[in-house]
């Protein structure tokens, strides 16, 4: 039996991300997982369903009024910071509030 060096589960799933192309969709993953740590726990909880789509479109899924409008006067912010969680600059193109 061969072994090998220990490593981090995160370090091995990256690995397996690149090794099969598909670096896109874990950055993808990241950001739509960052969500909750970007708005808030309180805009978290309005939050009803999220996804990010191969194009790098956010869709986000609020069940008030009020906050879909808010929201979408600081989309570019938003963009931005999930850019930044997700470790890539160009991970999220848009943001689509619902």
């Amino acid at each position: 039996m061969k072994k090998t060096e220990a490593q981090q589960i995160g370090d091995i799933i990256h690995e397996v991300f690149v090794r099969s192309g598909m670096e896109g969709n874990e950055a993808r993953q990241k950001a739509c997982m960052m969500w909750s740590e970007v708005v808030g726990p309180a805009i978290n909880r309005h939050t009803t369903r999220r996804y990010v789509t191969e194009q790098g479109v956010m869709h986000v899924f609020l069940n008030s009024a009020s906050l879909k409008s808010e929201l979408s006067f600081m989309r570019s912010k938003l963009i931005e910071q999930l850019n930044e969680f997700a470790g890539a600059p160009n991970t999220i193109s848009e943001l689509i509030i619902h």
